[in-house]
């Protein structure tokens, strides 16, 4: 799988493609299990999702992210944040570390800092990795957009098998009409009910792109307060510190205490490795992913 690299790194948003791991195999009720009983499909989605991407997009390099917990700078700064989202499914939370052993099997770095989220990780490593080589990131996650640049690209999983929107400068402009910079103020702006914010209440994507697309940023919008319409003006009026609170937490930080040299992230899969540790997980299923 190592073959015709293109130069580039994958930054892969782990717990995006574990969730969605679990939830696209167990839809039907039915939960894969080890030998010994241990749940093993959202580990087993994971990887499908994971070769998949490395065989589609052929990276030189691969790095894993990982959230830490629940409790961020975000959650100190917010306590509703991500407040509204239930506890884990009790069938995955043992495929939480099992699903680091798996990816470290493949020589592939695991990185999470308690205190930040994947997403901070992601941005600080693309941040240092941009200027020496390609960025690719693989997630579900929108936010990640206002990564793009212009050696960063961010690859949406959408719905089926081997199915992704690839994210650059210009297809960004061409389906969104904003800049990498705007996700940030349009965050800030809307909201983001996935994460439990509320942004300024009233105001829908439509409205803030428009804004944006007139004004550039939250400081020209605030600086034109006078010529928006009356409706839009009181709006944000009245929730002017929630909007600049909900701009910080949509804002992916790019200074993490994280790192990881481009020589200790090659993708080379050392299969005996990799098998070793399919053997000892107990799941013959497993084999199968890498042919």
């Amino acid at each position: 799988m190592s073959e015709n690299s293109s130069g580039s790194v994958l930054l892969v948003d782990g717990m995006a493609l574990l969730f969605r791991g679990y939830y696209a195999t167990s839809s039907s009720g039915y939960i894969m299990r080890t030998e010994t009983g241990v749940p093993i499909n959202g580990v087993y989605g994971f990887l499908k999702y994971l070769l998949d991407a490395i065989q589609t997009f052929k990276p030189s390099h691969v790095v894993c992210c990982w959230d830490m917990g629940s409790k961020t700078f975000r959650t100190e700064k917010f306590e509703a944040y991500k407040a509204n989202r239930g506890p884990a499914p009790e069938e995955l939370i043992p495929q939480f570390d099992l699903v680091k052993e798996v990816t470290a099997s493949f020589n592939i770095p695991n990185i999470g800092v308690v205190g930040y989220e994947a997403d901070d990780c992601i941005g600080t490593l693309a941040r240092t990795y941009s200027p020496l080589t390609k960025v690719q990131i693989l997630t579900g996650d929108h936010d990640m957009l206002q990564l793009v640049n212009e050696n960063t690209e961010v690859i949406i999983m959408k719905k089926g098998h081997s199915n992704y929107m690839v994210y650059t400068l210009e297809t960004l402009m061409e389906e969104k009409s904003l800049t990498p910079a705007q996700i940030i103020d349009l965050k800030g702006l809307t909201g983001d009910t996935a994460d439990n914010y509320p942004g300024v209440k009233g105001i829908g994507e439509k409205t803030a792109t428009k804004l944006l697309n007139e004004y550039q940023d939250i400081g020209g919008i605030l600086e034109n307060l006078a010529a928006l319409p009356k409706g839009v003006r009181a709006k944000i009026e009245a929730e002017l510190d929630m909007l600049h609170l909900s701009r910080d937490l949509a804002t992916i930080r790019l200074d993490a205490p994280v790192a990881c040299a481009l020589e200790d992230c090659g993708w080379a899969m050392e299969r005996e490795k990799v098998i070793a540790k399919f053997e000892e997980i107990a799941y013959k299923g497993l084999i199968k992913l890498i042919g």
